[in-house]
């Protein structure tokens, strides 16, 4: 009975085999057309930007040497101060990390001892940029330093299939006036045309039709 049985087994996984590959394939060529290839792309850090200013809802840690009941991580309010321990409310907004711990050592003198203060900006949130259309993940990215619209790409999931990709864009207001960049995507991601690979500015939207 089992002789009967192994030669009907062997029939059926030879005509499997194909249909298996033929889906594998299938789901390659699916996954060639909405994916973009800016995995890769990792734009640094705002924690190692020595020149970002800290903006309105920007979360910062601020933490004193040997002093934890007066090291936190607060939130930038929307007037641009944080409020501190012992020091209440303190203008955050428009400084660099550096000089906002230089600011606060200084007003620590009164209360402390060589007060040795750092400051580390642990989410950029008053600097962001849009995703909208026919990409995978649609919504807001926190901008950090540097970013390109590829950077940006690769934080959407990729392209859905109705995507028109030739015909990307950027919207920008500049002086209070909406203006349209367009965005060469074959050129950017070719690598043969960096300028095609357009740097980001706060508040930029990525339009992919």
């Amino acid at each position: 009975m089992r002789i009967k049985i192994l030669p009907a087994i062997a029939v059926m996984a030879l005509f499997a085999i194909p249909g298996a590959a033929q889906d594998a394939r299938g789901a390659a060529a699916m996954a060639s057309v909405t994916t973009p290839k800016v995995a890769s792309a990792r734009p640094a850090s705002v924690a190692g930007d020595p020149d970002y200013e800290i903006g309105p809802s920007d979360k910062i840690n601020i933490s004193v040497w040997k002093e934890q009941e007066n090291s936190e991580i607060v939130p930038v309010r929307p007037d641009g101060k944080v409020s501190l321990p012992l020091l209440g409310d303190v203008q955050a907004a428009g400084l660099t990390p550096t000089k906002l711990a230089a600011v606060i050592t200084e007003r620590l003198r009164q209360y402390l001892t060589d007060p040795r203060v750092t400051v580390i900006v642990t989410e950029a949130n008053s600097r962001r940029v849009y995703l909208i259309g026919e990409v995978i993940r649609p919504g807001t990215i926190p901008m950090l330093p540097n970013m390109t619209v590829l950077q940006a790409l690769s934080s959407s999931g990729g392209f859905t299939q109705f995507a028109k990709i030739n015909k990307m864009y950027i919207l920008r207001t500049v002086n209070g006036q909406q203006t349209k960049l367009a965005v060469n995507y074959k050129k950017a991601i070719s690598g043969q045309s960096p300028n095609d690979n357009t740097a980001l500015e706060p508040g930029d939207t990525i339009v992919v039709p």
